[in-house]
Parts: C-alpha cells; structure tokens; sequence
C-alpha cells in the first residue's frame, strides 16, 4: 500500500513542472495578456501567478533525473557552498525583483509596452525559482537552510508582497495611471485595486503560509525525540548503548 502511494505521488509530482509551464504561458498570452493590461486585479493575478506558483510549482516537479548525473553535481556543488550569505542575497534579491515589478511607474510602463512583460516573467520566475529551491526539497537538490529558517523566508517574502498590497489596496486614488477606469463605466478604479489587493494576499498566502507549517510542524516534530533522555540516561549509567548523534535539527533525508 505504501509503495502505491509513494508511486502516485511520485506520478502526480512529475506533472507539476509542465503544470507550472502551461500556467505561465497562460497568464501572459490572451484573453489573460490583455486583460492585465485594462485591470489592475487581472494585473495581479499575472504577477502572483509568475512570482509565486510558477516557481513553486517547477521547483516541485522539476525533471531533475534528465540531467543524469549533472543533477548530482549540481546537488553536491550546492551541499559545498556556505548557506548564509548566499541565501539572504537569494531572498533580498527575490523582495527587490518583486517589489519592483509593483512600482507604479513599471506596471504603468507594462501596460504601455506589452514587451516588457516578458522580461518581467524571466526575472519574477528566475528569482522565484532560486528563492524557493530553498524552501522546498526538489530532489537531488536540497535547501541549504534549517526548517526554521525556511519559515521565516516564505514568511519574510509574503509580508512582503503583503505590504505592496495594503498601500494600494488602502489608496483612494489610481495606483496605477495606465490602469485607471472612468467613472461610471464599469468596474471602478478603487474597486478594481481593493480586489487585487485581495487576490495579492491570497495568492501568495496560498503558495507561502503551507512552507511555514510544514516547516515549523516537521521542525518540531523531529526535535521532540522522546528517545534522547533514555539514551542519556543508558549513557550516564555507562550502559552497553551510548547516546547516538542526531542529525542536525531540521534536518533529514529527502522523501523518496
């Protein structure tokens, strides 16, 4: 039964990376394309969308096993390189590449020069995919942080998106000139941008609050071993089965 499982999940998996293709070219082609560029919640729905589960989703279901072997260097070249430093530039440079792309003066310039949207995709999916080849495991690779960390860069990265939201949400005025609706005729401008503001929080909320969980939840699950006190009492009464090293915490093999 196990194995079935394991087999299913493993099925489903694989789909997900073509998933995360078909989406993206989805939210940049039409009806989806235009509509981003005469409403502001269709405008935020291509941005989440190409910042947040696009990334999640290769990340996920990445082919690794048809690289061969230039997986597993890949996987021990990352194992080799210090987790500090580099992740936090990961991370920094995921917020500055997505705040960015919310300045008013670059979504009014998207609306205007439809071309630009494609470099907007590459850097909001490129950026996605490094943050989250550290939040997720996506096996041969492996984040380079503890569980904790991971946490608190899905969080630091949705607050983030979050607070973009919350001024444009709370603005009485056009956010974005390019986008902004006469009244009277139909959908009006602030309407318009208190439901991207909404769908800003959902999206990301969506792709993000599950890491933290799951992070925190296995974090804690794996640091409460009820065998370290026996093990630490066999040891101090110089008993035949000395305490044995534990991993690191918030570490363990990736899932099969």
């Amino acid at each position: 039964m196990g194995g079935m499982v394991r087999k299913l999940r493993q099925g489903l998996r694989s789909w997900l990376a073509p998933a995360g293709v078909v989406l993206m070219v989805g939210v940049l082609v039409p009806p989806a394309g235009p509509a981003a560029r005469q409403y502001v919640f269709a405008q935020a729905v291509q941005f989440a969308v190409l910042a947040v589960v696009v990334p999640a989703l290769i990340l996920l279901g990445a082919p690794w096993r048809l690289a061969g072997t230039l997986a597993g260097r890949l996987a021990v070249a990352r194992s080799h390189r210090p987790s500090g430093t580099r992740t936090w530039l990961i991370l920094v440079g995921f917020v500055a590449v997505a705040l960015g792309w919310r300045v008013p003066v670059v979504v009014n310039a998207l609306v205007r020069y439809p071309v630009l949207t494609v470099v907007e995709a590459v850097t909001l999916v490129g950026a996605g995919c490094a943050l989250w080849a550290e939040l997720v495991e996506s096996p041969p690779l492996l984040p380079r942080i503890s569980r904790p960390q991971r946490a608190a860069f899905a969080a630091l990265a949705m607050w983030a998106m979050w607070a973009s939201a919350y001024i444009m949400g709370f603005s009485h005025a056009a956010w974005f000139a390019a986008l902004a609706h006469p009244s009277g005729h139909g959908l009006g401008t602030v309407a318009d941008q208190e439901i991207a503001a909404g769908l800003l929080w959902a999206i990301p909320g969506l792709g993000f609050v599950p890491v933290v969980y799951v992070a925190l939840i296995t974090w804690l699950r794996d640091s409460a071993d009820p065998d370290d006190e026996l093990r630490a009492v066999a040891g101090a009464r110089g008993g035949s089965e000395a305490a044995r090293p534990r991993p690191p915490r918030g570490w363990r093999l990736p899932s099969a």
